[in-house]
C-alpha cells in the first residue's frame, strides 16, 4: 500500500512540477517583455499564473501524457509561447535576448530554491511519511525545472536557445536561423525519435547527460 501511495505522490508531484515549470517560464517571458516596452503579453492576458492561459494542446497535454503512458524516465513539454512584438522593444536585439533567457533563468531559480528546501527537509525535519512525500515532490520540482531549462536552451526554433542565438549573431546568420522556424517542430520530433547509442533518442541523451551533471552539482539524488 505504501508503495502505491508513493507512486501516486510521485505522479502527482510530476504533474504539479510540470505545470509550475511551464507556467512560470512563460509568464517570465511576458513580464520581461512588458518591462522592456512591449505590452503584447499583458494585452493578450498572458501575465497570469492561470494554467488555462498557457496550455498548448500538444506541448502541455498530449506529449507529457504520451511520455507518462510509455513510462518515460521523465516528462517534458512546453506551454503556448507568449506573444511579443520586437518593434515595441526599446532595443529589439537586446530585448529579445533578455526575454529569451527570462524563462530559463526562472526555471533555474525555482530549481535552486527547491533544492535548498529539499536539503533543509531531508536534513532537519524528522523522518515521517509526510517528510518523505514532501521531499519527493521537491525532487520532481527540481528535476522538471532543470529539464525545461535545458530543453529550452537547445538552439532549434521556436525554443529559447534559437532566440538567444538570433539576438547575438550577425543579422545574416540570425536570418538563417529564423528561416528554419517553420520546420522547428519537425526537427524536435527527429530528436525525439532518432536513437543515439545507449539512449532511446538523441534528445533523451542530451537531456540525460545535462540533467545528471546539474543534479550532481545540486547534490540532489536521482531517485525520480
Amino acid at each position: 500500500m505504501i508503495g502505491q501511495e508513493f507512486q501516486l505522490i510521485s505522479l502527482l508531484g510530476m504533474i504539479l512540477a510540470f505545470l509550475i515549470a511551464v507556467i512560470f517560464h512563460e509568464t517570465a517571458h511576458g513580464y520581461v517583455a512588458d518591462r522592456l516596452g512591449d505590452p503584447t503579453a499583458r494585452i493578450s492576458g498572458r501575465l497570469t499564473l492561470d494554467p488555462r492561459a498557457h496550455i498548448d494542446p500538444f506541448g502541455t497535454l498530449l506529449l507529457p501524457l504520451l511520455l507518462l503512458l510509455i513510462r518515460a524516465p521523465f516528462i517534458f513539454g512546453w506551454a503556448k509561447p507568449v506573444p511579443f512584438d520586437p518593434y515595441n522593444l526599446r532595443d529589439p536585439r537586446k530585448g529579445m535576448l533578455l526575454i529569451a533567457v527570462a524563462g530559463v533563468v526562472t526555471n533555474f531559480v525555482i530549481a535552486i530554491l527547491a533544492t535548498i528546501l529539499f536539503h533543509l527537509t531531508v536534513n532537519f525535519l524528522p523522518a515521517s511519511f509526510a517528510t518523505l512525500a514532501f521531499s519527493v515532490i521537491l525532487q520532481k520540482i527540481i528535476l522538471i525545472n532543470v529539464l525545461l531549462a535545458v530543453f529550452n536552451l537547445i538552439p532549434i526554433p521556436p525554443l529559447d536557445g534559437s532566440k538567444v542565438l538570433m539576438s547575438i549573431l550577425p543579422e545574416n546568420l540570425a536570418q538563417d536561423i529564423r528561416s528554419v522556424e517553420p520546420y522547428g517542430i519537425f526537427l524536435l520530433l527527429l530528436l525525439i525519435i532518432v536513437p543515439a547509442g545507449p539512449y532511446p533518442s538523441l534528445l533523451m541523451g542530451i537531456l540525460s547527460v545535462s540533467i545528471t551533471f546539474i543534479l550532481n552539482i545540486l547534490k540532489v539524488p536521482f531517485g525520480f
